[in-house]
């Protein structure tokens, strides 16, 4: 029993030490001014919607509100981080300070899965796999494919919110998270009676999907054609493939 209350004093002894030695460190880090700014920006899609330059920019405001030798703190931290967040193309953002005093900013980008184009394509937006749209950017134009009506008419903004438009939105992100369709389909239109087509980047061919529903049957069957039909007859002897009837391809 002694041994076993030596060992717990011992234990609390260290954690306090440890606990006092970090209060320490942060009053420490609180008391050293900023020497530089570190910006990690991850990029596993290979997206260049912002830089470096360009976050650094959202911390210190454009240059008129500099961090490099302030003491920025816990409210002052998050609303730096709220100013890199408050960007369209920063998904997710962490900004702290180390224990050398300097600030550190982690950023993860937004991805867009589809580019929504209107007749003056100065317009045009992308969104993103929640359905929200983004506004182009300067620097780095996305390779995803394109939605429209077929008359050119623009879609709404809000058009992938609602319970409709959520299933056009499943068919997007079912190209975007398969390489082979991603590469494949390259303009996506829906038609006023709600039906969906698209075009091809290899083949002349006009797909005629029907509505978003049982959109992997339909992959399935769109991908037995490739398979089957343009390796004997060629990539051009159809100008029309429809896979939206079940157990069907109808080739014109």
């Amino acid at each position: 029993m002694e041994r076993t209350v030596r060992n717990l004093l011992v234990a609390a002894t260290c954690l306090l030490v440890l606990a006092g030695l970090g209060i320490f460190a942060a009053m420490h880090q609180a008391r050293r001014p900023v020497g530089a700014v570190t910006v990690t920006i991850a990029n596993e899609f290979d997206n260049y919607f912002i830089s470096e330059r360009g976050v650094t920019a959202l911390l210190t405001k454009g240059g008129t509100q500099p961090v490099v030798g302030t003491l920025p703190e816990g409210p002052r931290l998050r609303q730096l981080e709220a100013r890199v967040l408050a960007h369209p193309f920063v998904r997710e953002a962490q900004v702290y300070r180390d224990l050398a005093g300097n600030l550190h900013a982690d950023v993860r980008q937004n991805r867009p899965i589809a580019r929504l184009t209107h007749p003056d394509t100065r317009l045009d937006t992308y969104v993103d796999a929640e359905g929200h749209t983004l506004p182009l950017s300067p620097l780095f134009t996305a390779r995803v494919a394109t939605v429209a009506r077929p008359n050119g008419a623009s879609l709404p903004t809000a058009f992938f919110q609602d319970s409709t438009g959520r299933r056009y939105l499943e068919f997007l992100r079912y190209v975007d998270e398969h390489e082979f369709w991603k590469a494949q389909v390259s303009e996506v239109f829906i038609e006023p009676g709600g039906k969906l087509s698209f075009t091809q980047q290899v083949g002349d061919q006009r797909i005629e999907f029907g509505v978003p529903e049982n959109i992997s049957e339909k992959f399935a069957k769109l991908m037995v054609f490739y398979r089957q039909i343009p390796s004997v007859l060629g990539w051009d002897t159809y100008h029309r493939v429809n896979v939206e009837y079940q157990n069907q391809i109808i080739c014109e």
